[in-house]
């Protein structure tokens, strides 16, 4: 019984898993890859306890293959050497299924070493994150890839799990649980969607009742008495840090600055310092922007103080800028604006950067045009002067949208000014 007791109620099949109906239902996609026998690499995305790894040991079992299972926090180029050697062997005559769990601490390198092992189908993947896998896995690695997406598991879908945890103890330890009504409900709440914390919670609350004719009591009071502030219903790695983080940034681009405090409590509490700064300049850049630009040195120094001087002390220099953040006029014509220029590069629509901006220092013999033609705009009056700087392809293109504030408003008409456009 040295195993937690998520381990010891793992499901074998996939009808006993709970959550992930959008995957795992009845003619939905991964089910029938899984029932065709024929396994893709696969990338499993989502927070911790929403059946990743489980559902690799029920497929490894489903298409009998041999189960390796990696971490990437401590696996090696070396480990995976190893695992390679068993292949062709009596040690697996039906190839290898090989679990990476966190293959976001994988690096490029150690990423790059798989390539040639799932390309030619000596090893099949199925690589596990927290992370958003566009940001962290290797593209080469991605491209042989299918991502899905596991979700957090509803407080609906988590209640009978935890019944069948109180249930599987009772048998185990040959004693009754009482548990009073509500006991579960709050159990699939406070887990956060996480069903892995939610039964060990369970075994928690089983352990920790008082005997007594061969029964435990489980009260919602002792229940409550267990947890330990909100420790147990936030998980950097889970849903519950997902919602926060959104909301938080949420609150703060509607201007709520009571809301966004909040959240930034919420954040502080559980000590997650680094999301509560990082999603503080994001919102300061994206969405307060070009009508108050001043604000981004602003926040920028706010969170160096709270870096430098830590918890508790920070919560006042990231207070201070939560609130001018809420407070400062928005726009988001600047992200608008980066975002419709990345749309037309990676769809292809560029062309060659035009001869006046190249970085020419001569030029051919069989040039029979020579000479850059740049013109310097600082030698021209109010230092601007026409000419092309797009590509021919696409020299008309405009992506910045000047929004509706006074400081780019002012920009816009100065601009005009100085360019001879009609005044709007």
């Amino acid at each position: 019984m040295s195993k937690p007791l998520a381990d010891r109620l793992r499901p074998e099949k996939i009808e006993d898993m709970v959550g992930q109906g959008h995957l795992l239902g009845e003619g939905k996609p991964l089910r029938n890859i899984i029932e065709s026998g024929t396994l893709p690499n696969m990338i499993f995305y989502g927070p911790s306890g929403t059946g990743k790894t489980t559902l690799a040991r029920i497929i490894a079992n489903a298409t009998n293959r041999k189960l390796h299972k990696l971490n990437g926090t401590n696996a090696t180029i070396s480990d995976i050497k190893e695992i390679v050697s068993e292949l062709d062997t009596l040690a697996a005559p039906n190839g290898i299924l090989l679990y990476l769990d966190e293959i976001q601490y994988f690096n490029k390198k150690q990423q790059q070493s798989l390539l040639e092992y799932i390309e030619n189908g000596a090893i099949t993947l199925i690589a596990s994150t927290t992370e958003n896998p566009y940001f962290y896995v290797y593209s080469a690695v991605l491209s042989r890839s299918t991502v899905f997406e596991f979700k957090s598991v509803s407080e609906a879908e988590v209640v009978p799990a935890v019944e069948r945890g109180f249930a599987f103890l009772e048998n185990e330890y040959g004693e009754d649980a009482e548990v009073e009504d509500g006991v579960c409900l709050h159990i699939a709440t406070a887990c956060g969607g996480d069903v892995r914390k939610a039964l060990n919670f369970v075994e928690l609350a089983y352990l920790s009742a008082p005997t007594a004719d061969k029964k435990r009591k489980i009260t919602l009071e002792s229940l409550e008495s267990l947890t330990n502030k909100n420790s147990f219903r936030y998980d950097k790695a889970g849903d519950e840090h997902y919602d926060i983080i959104s909301a938080y940034q949420k609150s703060m681009r509607g201007s709520d600055a009571d809301a966004a405090l909040h959240y930034l409590a919420r954040l502080l509490e559980a000590g997650d310092l680094p999301s509560a700064t990082r999603r503080l300049m994001v919102c300061a850049c994206e969405d307060v922007g070009l009508a108050y630009p001043q604000i981004i040195p602003i926040v920028k120094s706010a969170v160096d103080i709270a870096l430098a001087v830590g918890l508790p002390e920070a919560k006042i220099p990231l207070a201070d800028a939560v609130i001018l953040v809420c407070n400062s006029p928005k726009s988001n014509s600047g992200v608008m604006a980066i975002d419709a220029a990345l749309a037309d590069v990676q769809s292809g629509n560029f062309g060659r950067i035009p001869r006046q901006l190249q970085n020419k220092h001569f030029d051919g013999e069989d040039n029979q045009n020579k000479g850059q033609f740049y013109l310097y705009p600082h030698s021209y009056p109010n230092h601007y002067v026409v000419q092309q700087y797009l590509p021919d392809e696409i020299k008309n293109a405009e992506y910045y949208v000047p929004g509706e504030n006074k400081n780019e408003q002012a920009a816009k008409e100065y601009w005009e000014k100085i360019k001879g456009k009609n005044k709007k």
